[in-house]
Formats: structure tokens, sequence, C-alpha cells
């Protein structure tokens, strides 16, 4: 799919950047499951789901597989011809994707309205008929575009889809990403815009998806944004700074902490893990990820 290949570009380009959460003890990010013959308990505060993409070296059916056996209750950023798939293993799809054209043509700029309108009224109805609630969009690249005109022209455009979006329960969840390492000219790169798009829409199905990886490289101040802006908030993607890759003790997040101040906002809807993992066990790495998250 094209986000899919245009994130797997993406990371070829990744600098180190960010700044933000403290660097954490080595000691406090080992792996709860440390004994492998002890079985690992959810705690049931946080639904563990894991993005597609990022594990592009394995076929659904075996990821699905993998996350069964982890624990986890989704899959991330599948479309509409792989739910049959996700359902197969009693699997959700947590954020659905497919409508989109893909992540630098989007709401902020009206020649593509008609095109996003088309294809999110189309797979808004089949999310639906799935029983699936959450489905990803992007503001698009500014292209020279100032920000007051980007929050008009979306506005504009969603506005087209959202009674749709709310009359078959489906939450619209548009992605806030990094312009600084992975996308540059991108519009939704801060939380502050992506807010105001929500409080112009005024809608309880248009939120926003907020990924710890990239709002820590654009603004960093992660777990103060949670606590303050949660009500925004829909869907949280990981993943490790600098590099998107694990997020254990070779990066500056501290995630723990972070799952914490999320729960603390009672939210009830899934954390995804985003990360590229690098170690030879990949497998190992995302059971780890889920076990450092599930607080």
């Amino acid at each position: 799919m094209k986000q899919e290949n245009t994130r797997r570009d993406a990371v070829k380009k990744m600098l180190v950047a960010g700044a933000g959460v403290a660097f954490a003890p080595v000691a406090s990010l080992a792996a709860p499951d440390s004994d492998k013959n002890q079985p690992f308990i959810m705690k049931g505060n946080i639904n563990h789901s894991v993005c597609r993409w990022t594990y592009g070296q394995l076929s659904l059916d075996e990821l699905c597989v993998a996350a069964k056996d982890i624990g986890l209750k989704a899959i991330d950023l599948v479309g509409p011809k792989d739910w049959a798939t996700l359902k197969k293993y009693g699997l959700e799809s947590s954020m659905c994707n497919g409508a989109e054209i893909n992540l630098v043509d989007g709401f902020n700029h009206t020649e593509f309205h008609d095109t996003l309108v088309k294809n999110y009224t189309e797979v808004i109805g089949l999310a639906s008929k799935a029983g699936y609630k959450n489905l990803i969009c992007f503001s698009g690249n500014r292209r020279g575009m100032d920000d007051e005109t980007g929050l008009k022209n979306s506005v504009t455009g969603l506005k087209r889809i959202l009674s749709l979006a709310e009359k078959s329960g489906i939450i619209l969840q548009m992605e806030l990403l990094n312009s600084r390492v992975d996308h540059g000219d991108y519009m939704c790169d801060r939380s502050a815009w992506g807010i105001e798009l929500c409080k112009r829409l005024d809608s309880p199905n248009f939120k926003l998806l907020y990924d710890i990886y990239h709002m820590q490289i654009d603004e960093g101040d992660i777990m103060r944004s949670i606590q303050k802006n949660h009500q925004y908030f829909g869907h949280y993607h990981t993943g490790g700074n600098p590099g998107r890759h694990e997020i254990d003790e070779s990066q500056e997040l501290y995630y723990p902490a972070i799952m914490k101040a999320i729960v603390a906002t009672g939210f009830k809807g899934y954390v995804a893990q985003e990360f590229i993992p690098v170690a030879a066990d990949k497998i190992a790495s995302l059971r780890k990820a889920v076990q450092l998250c599930d607080v």
C-alpha cells in the first residue's frame, strides 16, 4: 500500500533528533517477563496493538499468530482486503487505512477533496459493516500553505464526510507526524494545529492519532501534552527516539511512565507499537515492548 511504502522510504532517511522525556535507568527497562518459563499476564489497563508495516518481513498470517501469542488484541493499519485474515485469528483492525491517497496529498488542499470524499465514503461503510471504528486520515503537505488556510480547507473537506462517520460510528483520526526528520513539509506536525482542527470540527468522531515518537521530535513534553490534551487524542503510536527502533534502554523515551500517564486520563482506546525492530529476534522485541507498556 502507498502508506506502507512511504513509511518505509521515510525510515531510510531518519536522522538523530529530538529531546524531551529523560533517559531512563537501564535496569528499569528490563522486560517484566524476564523468566521465559513464567507466562506474562496482561494487567488489562491498555489495549495493545502493533502496526503491520513495521513487521513487513512477516506475512499477515504470521504476524497474527505472533500477536495472539503475545496477547495483542489487534493489528494497526490494516485495510479492507485483509480484514478477513484478522477475523480468522480473532483480532481487530485497531486503526483502519486504505481511504487515504497517501501521506502528502491530504485534506488541507481542496484539489484532493473529491477523491478523498469518494474514498472515505466507501471505506467508512466497509469499516462500519466490519465492526471497526477507527479510520486514519492525513493533513497532507503544506506546499507553501499557511496554517490558517490549511485549517479552513481541512474543515471544508472533512465536514463532507463527518456526518457519515458520525452515523456509522466511525472515528476519523488524523495522525500527527514530525516534519523535522521523517515527513518534511507535513502540515499536522504539532499537536496545537491538530487540536485547533478538532475544536473547529467539534465532533466526537474526529480525533488525533498521537504518535509519541513523532511528537517527541517536533515538540517534546510528551506526558504534559497527554495529560493536558487527552480529550483530543483517540489513539497512540509508540517508537524509540532516535531512530524509531526498540523502545528499550537504547533510546530516550521512558515508556512505562508515558503509559501510566495515558492510563491516568481514563483512555480506553488502543496503543499500537510502531517501532522498527533491529534486533535479531524481532518478535522478542515486540513482546518486550508490550510488556514494558503494560502498566
